[in-house]
């Protein structure tokens, strides 16, 4: 989601009385910070904020999965269900098994979902 998108929404939630004035000021505070630090090196703790923070953050699924968890984890990351990734990955199977091949390397290559949540630096 874009950051304009993010304003948008939160001015809508103040409009519609959910949010008072200063969780309103605080909101936009959190995400002009978070733009900001997108140009540093730090990736901002928002979920889908950025590209790099959701590569970084995919890990596959322990809770949604039928394999490998694979899908589980795009749709953590993503926002898409994880049956639409399954459909995705199934549609492109005739297509010189590239839907096989992806989905068996990112179950060798993305590590396991921890226990633990992810502390954000």
């Amino acid at each position: 989601m874009s950051l304009s998108n993010e304003f948008e929404r939160l001015a809508d939630l103040h409009d519609a009385g959910q949010l008072s004035d200063d969780e309103f000021s605080r909101a936009k505070a959190r995400l002009l910070d978070g733009q900001a630090s997108m140009s540093g090196r730090e990736s901002p703790p928002l979920r889908g904020a950025g590209l790099g923070h959701a590569i970084n953050g995919l890990q596959r699924s322990r809770d949604e999965r039928w394999l490998g968890g694979v899908c589980g984890g795009l749709a953590q990351i993503s926002g898409l269900a994880a049956w639409i990734w399954r459909l995705i990955f199934i549609a492109a199977v005739p297509c010189h098994g590239i839907g096989l091949m992806a989905y068996l390397i990112l179950w060798v290559l993305v590590p396991e979902e921890r226990n633990e949540p992810l502390r954000l630096r």
